[in-house]
């Protein structure tokens, strides 16, 4: 009676009977199962084999009817009876089958279910005794499936296929038995093994369980109690010295991962790690621009895509194949890059690649500049001078006769000497904010009146070209802060540039909108767009992509190198993208914060 109430024997009772109650309930859910099972995987097959024959009758019309027939008997089992019904007239049954399993056609049509076959052109499955020759009922139950047959002309006709569900009880009445006899054979060997189970593994494998869902938690100091010293307490030893091991792995993991986060965005130039099939493994910002500049040349949706420029792919086969240092250059969007690919080794293996995209756009940039300044320069200097000097010798020389002549010509000296103001201005606004000298006035701006009242200046420029002016601002914010006079500065340009250079009955729009990182700004136009070539001075002084268009037009050339630097000054930045025929959207971007 001792051992019944010591906790080892109330462990074992507990155990078989809960062993022997869970083996009822499955033995009673199998045989649910196994029974609902096999009708269901019965009728699947039958629906599929009826389904097969539909395919094949219906690829064989006319005189391939009987060749499509033969083929059809052929997939039917020895347990199964095929009836093809073409109309009341037309049918076939498949061959091999007493004349019992012939069922008569007009079952089939005068059948409230089986006829929906006909009217609704659907599969239909019943279950239900068939009617001998005699019409007289048989018992027995029949496992019956109509599927539409859509081969003939005069209408649709149908595939009908039953077998006798005496099959399936005599399979089902043998998985019962196993199942019965499993059940029986597991409480047995369960009452031998409960005890040991209960009292030997339970228990300190209950405590490992709850220790490696600590550890999976990230909970990498907690230890299971060593109580025994057999396999069991070896295997909790082996545990407790896993999480040390674990948390001192992962611990450096994480600080090499930050550590080559860190490096990765710190760096100017853009890295690229492909896997050894070329698949990008990791990328830093500045290789991400490079993408995304590729894929708006490619005509690509950035972001939802994973190919790769073709000439970067080349050169990682070659690095790949020679295990050598490969060295390009790509341009996308009027940018060059300069692409360096090396392999990656995993000890004597190469695993992949490395590319280093180095934008050496600025440094053409640069180059240019200098060559162009003084010419420039010189350029915008020359015409006024010229006419200035040409109208006073004029006046000097009294060619001008009436007051009115002298009149004109001392305008058109006031002219170009105010030309050469603004000039001389723009250069000296330009050289300040260069070095940095520019002061912000920063208060909070009403968005929407403010573009609006932007907008409404060119209003009168829009109509007398035919071309439509919108605005679309979506913003949750009824306020930003920004220089509202700057930004205006930059808007006025952006969309006077973009009324001038778009053909009549064009559209321009001015777009808004805000988000957590700060406010965005885009100008879209319909114009000719720009040549690629030309994309990467139009923030340069004096650079007129146009070299043909007329001093009215074109300015001075400095207000986009002025609205750079004004979007500069507001720790923003400001882009363009542009295509032959396609237009040219100027987009700026300004942070929060920029106090």
């Amino acid at each position: 009676m001792m051992f019944w109430r010591s906790v080892v024997g109330k462990l074992w009772i507990t155990i078989l009977l809960l062993v022997s109650f869970v083996l009822f309930i499955l033995t009673v859910m199998l045989m649910e199962f196994f029974e609902n099972y096999h009708i269901n995987e019965t009728r699947k097959g039958m629906t599929n084999t009826a389904e097969k024959i539909a395919r094949v009758l219906e690829d064989h019309p006319g005189q391939e009817e009987q060749l499509g027939l033969e083929i059809a008997w052929e997939m039917v089992d020895d347990d199964s009876r095929v009836t093809v019904i073409k109309d009341k007239d037309t049918y076939f049954y498949s061959p091999g089958g007493e004349a019992a399993t012939h069922v008569p056609i007009s079952f089939f049509m005068n059948d409230r279910d089986l006829s929906a076959v006909f009217s609704k052109d659907k599969t239909v499955d019943i279950i239900t005794p068939l009617p001998g020759i005699s019409n007289e009922v048989d018992d027995t139950q029949y496992l019956m499936i109509g599927v539409p047959l859509n081969q003939f002309e005069q209408g649709n006709g149908a595939v009908f296929i039953y077998q006798s569900l005496e099959v399936m009880e005599e399979t089902t009445r043998l998985t019962t038995k196993f199942i019965l006899l499993a059940a029986g054979v597991a409480i047995v060997l369960t009452t031998i093994f409960a005890f040991f189970l209960s009292t030997r593994i339970t228990a300190p494998l209950r405590k490992m369980r709850e220790a490696a869902f600590e550890v999976a938690r990230g909970k990498f100091d907690t230890k299971v109690p060593i109580l025994t010293h057999d396999e069991i307490g070896e295997l909790a030893t082996a545990f407790n010295q896993m999480g040390r091991q674990l948390k001192f792995n992962m611990n450096a993991l994480s600080q090499e991962k930050e550590q080559l986060t860190s490096i990765l965005s710190s760096m100017a130039d853009g890295v690229i790690t492909f896997n050894r099939d070329g698949t990008i493994l990791i990328t830093n910002p500045p290789a991400e621009v490079f993408l995304r500049y590729w894929y708006y040349e490619q005509g690509l949706a950035s972001g939802n895509t994973d190919a790769v420029p073709s000439e970067v792919m080349e050169l990682f086969q070659l690095a790949v194949n020679t295990e050598k240092e490969q060295v390009g250059e790509i341009t996308a969007q009027g940018r060059t890059w300069v692409i360096i690919v090396s392999p990656l080794y995993n000890k004597r293996f190469i695993r992949g690649a490395v590319a280093v995209v180095r934008d050496m756009t600025e440094e053409r940039k640069l180059d240019k500049m200098r060559e162009d300044f003084i010419a420039n320069v010189s350029h915008e200097l020359r015409t006024p001078i010229s006419m200035m000097q040409g109208y006073s010798e004029a006046i000097v020389d009294d060619i001008a006769q009436t007051d009115e002549e002298k009149k004109e010509m001392a305008k058109v000296i006031y002219d170009e000497s105010l030309r050469m103001g603004r000039l001389v201005n723009e250069l000296l606004d330009l050289a300040r904010m260069e070095a940095g000298h520019i002061l912000l006035n920063v208060e909070s701006v009403e968005i929407n009146p403010y573009v609006n009242r932007i907008i409404r200046k060119f209003h009168g420029l829009a109509k007398e070209k035919g071309i439509e002016l919108s605005v679309q601002v979506n913003s949750e914010e009824k306020d930003f802060r920004f220089d509202p006079d700057r930004i205006e500065q930059v808007l006025t340009n952006l969309i006077d540039n973009a009324i001038r250079h778009v053909p009549d009955s064009a559209s321009v729009v001015v777009s808004g909108r805000t988000d957590e990182k700060g406010l965005y700004f885009e100008v879209s136009d319909q114009g000719p767009g720009i040549p690629e070539e030309d994309l990467p001075f139009l923030f340069e002084r004096f650079y007129k992509g146009d070299k043909s268009r007329t001093r009215g037009v074109s300015g001075t050339g400095l207000g986009l190198a002025i609205a750079k630097n004004i979007i500069d000054a507001h720790r923003g930045n400001i882009s363009v993208k542009s295509k032959l025929g396609q237009g040219t959207t100027f987009s700026f971007f300004i942070p929060r914060n920029i106090e």
